[in-house]
């Protein structure tokens, strides 16, 4: 038997073991790109990132969707100031859509307070993200982007092995330590030949309002190694900026001016 690349689609293995854990979208969902957006330290801005990819392509035409797979920690839906709750309809649950048509579900849009902490093992977790897989009806859909919970866990595993990816997007920032961390991303990524599509650097410098010069506020980045040593492209490199910051806590990230993302 062959390698498994963990692609049930275009495997001619009917008995695998491997093939059980294939999910399947809903019957009304149709999903050309599956991107996963991820980092294996939690603070680095993924939701953010997320949440701009999504613009970025709504902007273009596409239809879009984001599954909030931070279960324990889901800060999606207080970008684009969206409140549950959830609901059925058809025997499927009903995705939340922004003022720009961007479908979302999120285990905030779940409780009745979203300061109620969620304090669930790993099986469950991975458990409702299949769900938010499974059991909403997205229709028909250009990109998911699925906002990763920081690390290498359950849910990476589950998203990893059981969900027809397209490829993954790594969040980075200038600091050493996160450098290392996400070499572990980048390792578990080709171990289980998951492409990785690219690496974007946020809170790569804070840009002088004054004489516009770049500081490195943490530190001289080290972006360029990772990407030289692994053969990856830099997707972009997201300034510290309290305008974006301030868009986030009001809800209106989609008023954002400009996206300098190359995807």
């Amino acid at each position: 038997m062959s390698e498994c690349n963990h692609n049930c689609e275009n495997c001619d293995v009917k008995d695998c073991g491997e093939r059980s854990l294939a999910f399947t979208p809903h019957q009304g969902t149709r999903i050309k790109n599956t991107i996963g957006i991820v980092s294996a330290k939690g603070g680095v801005g993924k939701s953010l990132i997320t949440s701009l990819l999504a613009i970025k392509k709504v902007r273009e035409g596409k239809k879009v969707a984001i599954l909030d797979a931070d279960v324990t920690g889901p800060s999606i839906p207080k970008s684009f100031n969206l409140k549950g709750p959830l609901y059925a309809e058809n025997n499927a649950i009903k995705p939340l859509e922004s003022k720009l048509g961007i479908k979302i579900v999120s285990a905030s849009l779940l409780l009745d307070n979203n300061s109620q902490p969620i304090l669930w093992r790993g099986p469950l977790i991975a458990g409702m993200v299949k769900q938010f897989y499974t059991d909403v009806n997205y229709g028909d859909l250009d990109y998911l982007f699925i906002d990763m919970p920081p690390g290498t866990g359950d849910v990476s595993l589950t998203v990893f092995q059981s969900l027809n990816l397209t490829g993954i997007i790594i969040v980075t920032t200038p600091q050493d330590l996160v450098t290392e961390i996400v070499t572990k991303a980048i390792e578990m990524a080709n171990k289980m030949n998951i492409k990785i599509i690219g690496i974007i650097e946020n809170m790569a410098y804070l840009e002088c309002p004054d004489c516009k010069k770049k500081i490195d506020v943490f530190g001289i980045s080290h972006l360029n190694e990772i990407t030289n040593k692994y053969n990856l492209k830099v997707l972009g490199r997201i300034p510290i900026n309290a305008k974006i910051t301030n868009l986030i806590d009001t809800g209106s990230i989609e008023n954002i001016e400009s996206i300098n993302i190359d995807y």
